[in-house]
């Protein structure tokens, strides 16, 4: 089976610092045939520019129905995704129909990839998102197997001091601070998208938007939320007002999920300043510096 994986997700695998990136993409041929056989599916085309982290390709089961199937490397947990979904049912998110998460492969219902929140006005389009978010908050079960709010951000904060440099000391320092001062006394612990931003809600037949493509955690909802803060970062990086309006999308954000406004403005912080010292170590610094320009803001 011959195809071209889409060129965002080489050059995402290109960025990985601890190699294993490079050999996965030389198997995903042969994890695509294998996944393709098993199911009887028939391929249309691979979904591009994709996403950063899977490979994801429109098919039709045997009988004929559309379906996505999702080829992700075991660094992009695959079985979180799998457990989440499952806890969800289809409540805000899209259905899972099948699953190997060994093998990285998920089987979903089809949705309609060219159509996201984003397409819609910015007001609208974080009223919509907010509203499928809450729809996805709900409690991890019993003995899950989802990674902590705590866990995931202590990882993050060790990558983080390692690679502060003198300018970027300050605003590090100052997320690291405000992370810790919020795990000190969490008020909450849902199961949580963990990346959702605007591209990720798609429409759907079922409801009007579902979410797509969890990185599931479990902790409080402003962490969640926080992501959903930053989004369309560079049109606010243009505005004039670009400062005023991100202090008034956190002010608006904590009252319409009435969650409270300094936690919401913490992780925020915490969230912008890490990803932009991510974006840092991978050879993104236009990415690193519209972040952390925004973090500033903070």
């Amino acid at each position: 089976m011959a195809f071209e994986p889409p060129q965002r997700l080489v050059r995402a695998l290109g960025e990985r610092q601890r190699g294993g990136g490079a050999d996965w993409l030389d198997r995903l041929t042969e994890l695509v045939r294998q996944a393709v056989d098993l199911r009887a599916l028939t391929v249309e085309r691979v979904q591009a520019p994709g996403g950063r982290s899977s490979l994801v390709l429109l098919v039709r089961q045997a009988d004929g129905t559309p379906a996505v199937l999702k080829i992700a490397p075991p660094w992009a947990r695959p079985e979180g995704e799998r457990a989440a979904l499952e806890r969800w049912d289809g409540f805000g998110a899209v259905r899972l129909l099948d699953a190997d998460p060994e093998r990285g492969v998920l089987l979903l219902e089809r949705l309609h990839p060219e159509v996201s929140v984003r397409s819609l006005p910015e007001a609208k389009a974080l009223l919509e998102a907010a509203g499928t978010l809450r729809r996805l908050w709900v409690e991890a079960p019993a003995g899950h197997c989802f990674e902590t709010v705590a866990a995931r951000t202590g990882r993050q904060a060790e990558a983080m001091r390692a690679g502060a440099d003198a300018e970027a000391a300050p605003l590090v320092e100052a997320a690291l601070a405000a992370r810790e001062e919020l795990l000190a006394a969490p008020p909450e612990e849902r199961l949580l998208h963990g990346t959702l931003r605007q591209s990720k809600i798609l429409a759907g037949e079922r409801l009007p938007w579902l979410a797509v493509g969890p990185d599931p955690v479990v902790g409080e909802c402003a962490f969640d939320l926080a992501r959903l803060v930053r989004d369309r970062v560079e049109d606010l990086i243009a505005a004039p007002s670009g400062a005023a309006i991100t202090r008034r999308r956190v002010k608006r954000l904590a009252e319409l999920m009435d969650l409270d406004q300094e936690r919401l403005r913490g992780w925020t912080l915490f969230r912008a300043v890490e990803s932009g010292m991510r974006a840092l170590r991978v050879g993104r610094p236009r990415d690193a510096e519209l972040l952390l320009e925004f973090a500033a803001w903070l």
